[in-house]
């Protein structure tokens, strides 16, 4: 009998190492930074010995799949587009910065719109994400603010935190087939499998967590300063590298008393004007589409867009950029080289 639990022991640690062998030598993109949840500066970002940058679903980032040189090309703009669900779009090529690509070269301007704008991403992580996007040399980059995700940078963050340390009740976190069935079972992709009782007494439910803070208002209130901190400094952040910035603020619809509709900033206008000075521009979704009639018709929900509304959008942003930033643009540029 001992021999046979010794076998089956054995046999279990030999496939056990095999996989993780197996999933650190063929997804090595999958295991590097899966556990930061976006608060890995590198990760989603493989940089290739060709000079070739290409953009993964990797370390909590679901990238579009994109591939640009490391090095900017030349007589080309590279513009960078960073946000949350809303700029990341339909598709790639629905998106607003798919568009504005398009949109430029009607101007006759030349460039290279990447999407980096990621789902449920907040304040803290595009900051992240914008830090590493100017390695790449950008000669504009797009902030779309949103402060509806300060949740899910907050829970992503203490989840991150789970899998640092390196004190023995964290061992097991570092073999990856363990911690991606920890990580399993706090998202409940299985959940259904098991009966309800046993979910309530070990569940973190995140929608019934998400109300309650919203309805928090001192949370909401430290979340809304932690927007403007963290906003300010990325702005700084990017003029200290000499690199255009337009704030795109969120707006949101609702229909006012079951008629008509209206647009909200709320509150997001006025920070981003605070901000606008030397090389840093605003570009309001209230202002742009309370202009037009039907409005609810460019919105697939109260947030997020139709391939119509992202359409105005890019238009929107090539009339900014053509009228307001050719000229810094093509100046950096030609610095540049």
């Amino acid at each position: 009998m001992r021999n046979l639990v010794s076998a089956a022991f054995l046999l279990a640690l030999g496939l056990l190492l095999a996989a993780e062998a197996g999933v650190r030598l063929f997804l090595p993109h999958g295991v590097s930074g899966r556990f930061s949840y976006g608060y890995d500066l590198q990760a989603g970002f493989v940089e290739q010995g060709n000079g070739q940058v290409k953009l993964v679903r990797a370390g909590g980032r679901r990238f579009y799949p994109q591939t640009f040189s490391y090095q900017r090309p030349p007589d080309c703009w590279r513009i960078l587009v960073i946000g949350d669900s809303v700029p990341r779009g339909p598709n790639l090529t629905a998106s607003y910065a798919g568009r504005l690509q398009e949109e430029l070269s009607l101007r006759n301007i030349r460039s290279e719109v990447i999407n980096m704008a990621i789902p449920g991403y907040g304040a803290r992580r595009c900051q992240l994400v914008l830090r590493q996007g100017l390695k790449y040399e950008p000669n504009l980059i797009i902030l779309h603010l949103n402060d509806s995700n300060e949740f899910e940078d907050e829970r992503e963050y203490r989840r991150s935190l789970e899998f640092q340390g390196w004190h023995v009740k964290h061992w097991p976190m570092k073999v990856f087939i363990f911690a991606r069935a920890y990580e399993i079972k706090t998202e409940k992709i299985l959940w259904r499998l098991i009966p309800e009782k046993i979910r309530l007494q070990s569940a973190v439910n995140d929608a019934d967590a998400e109300v309650r803070a919203s309805q928090d208002q001192q949370q909401q209130r430290l979340w809304g300063d932690r927007v403007r901190e963290v906003t300010k400094a990325t702005v700084e952040m990017a003029r200290n590298r000499d690199v255009p910035l337009i704030l795109v603020t969120q707006g949101t619809i609702a229909q006012n008393n079951g008629a008509t509709w209206n647009i909200d900033d709320g509150g997001l206008d006025e920070l981003a004007r605070s901000l606008v000075g030397p090389g840093v521009y605003l570009l309001s979704m209230k202002q742009v589409f309370s202009r037009l009639t039907g409005i609810q018709s460019y919105f697939s929900d109260g947030a997020h867009l139709t391939r119509k509304g992202h359409e105005v959008m890019a238009q929107a942003l090539a009339d900014l950029i053509s009228s307001r930033l050719a000229e810094q643009v093509a100046l950096q540029g030609r610095a540049g080289r």
